[in-house]
């Protein structure tokens, strides 16, 4: 493996899962395989789950980490080509990545969406220009449509908590205050249309995502319809991608509740974090014994480490 942005980068989808949860049984079993081996972790929004877990990951195989925060750190990067640089930005992309491939042995890559452009944001032109230019295997630590690290430890925590062979999953939209990408439902429905579950989304009127990642899906605009005998309530917020960045007003009351759960009984309920209490997901859910929401992003220490096992293996 020499690139990890979607789940179509995975030959595998079921044995990458058990191999994360093999390490997390026995997170020091391949200690020697990362020895004199460098990962660059190059942040251009923040983070707290995915550094720390990517970087704790790394250090579990042995290697070294250099984390940059570049939008802090670095210079101002240009993005775009054949533009004369005598503006604000200082170092293009091209000698940027080409360096950071020079320094580093598996390069990971964290950016964001405008939702100004939806072609801009959907071609992953960041992204795929660090791809083009490090000339080193590239992980996605989430991109401007996909955040698949996210969605991989997500599997891995339905797969380990499971009481059924073939769960239903529900991914149901949340308010918010302001517009969120839609990379982790993207990401998230993308990975259980490939996994072995009753996936469904719900979601108001607006909120359809791309077709490309929910092909397989039941999706509904019924959220009690949808909620009903789940095993696994996945709660995410984004914004419509049709008009493109746009928050519709109204639907406060997709917000989840314990008065809403009763009519999925058994269901555990996830969310990537961060989380706005009260307003995405209410804070009895949050703080009662349904919620794995911290299970789950301990789980993303075992998904990043899978990964990166796979990809000093094959490199």
């Amino acid at each position: 493996m020499k690139l990890f942005s979607s789940v179509n980068d995975v030959q595998d989808v079921p044995a990458l899962v058990a191999e994360a949860l093999r390490l997390k049984q026995d997170p020091f079993a391949y200690k020697q395989l990362g020895l004199n081996k460098t990962i660059s972790l190059v942040f251009l929004n923040p983070s707290l789950r995915t550094r720390m877990s990517t970087q704790k990951a790394a250090m579990n195989l042995g290697m070294n980490v250099i984390v940059l925060n570049i939008d802090k750190e670095g210079w101002a990067l240009e993005l775009r080509d054949g533009v004369v640089m005598n503006g604000t930005t200082v170092e293009h992309i091209r000698e940027a990545a080409a360096v950071m491939g020079e320094y580093s042995d598996i390069i990971g890559v964290r950016s964001f969406p405008g939702l100004k452009d939806r072609d801009e944001d959907y071609s992953e032109a960041i992204f795929n220009k660090f791809v083009e230019f490090c000339k080193v295997p590239v992980v996605s630590l989430e991109s401007a449509t996909r955040h698949p690290l996210q969605s991989l430890a997500d599997l891995v925590t339905i797969e380990e908590l499971k009481t059924t062979s073939r769960p239903k999953v529900v991914l149901t939209w949340a308010p918010h205050i302001k517009p969120l990408p839609q990379a982790v439902p993207n990401s998230f429905a993308e990975w259980m249309c490939r996994a072995d579950v009753d996936f469904v989304i719900a979601h108001p009127a607006g909120y359809e995502l791309s077709q490309e990642f929910t092909s397989g899906a039941t999706i509904t605009h019924d959220q009690n319809e949808a909620l009903k005998d789940a095993d696994f309530i996945y709660v995410k917020n984004w914004s419509a991608y049709e008009p493109y960045g746009n928050v519709l007003p109204g639907n406060e009351d997709w917000m989840l509740t314990n008065d809403k759960l009763g009519i999925a009984p058994n269901a555990k309920v996830m969310h990537c974090l961060p989380v706005r209490r009260d307003l995405e997901l209410s804070s009895e859910i949050l703080d009662g014994p349904r919620s794995v929401v911290i299970h789950e992003a301990g789980n993303r220490v075992w998904a990043a480490q899978a990964v990166l096992k796979k990809i000093l293996e094959s490199n």
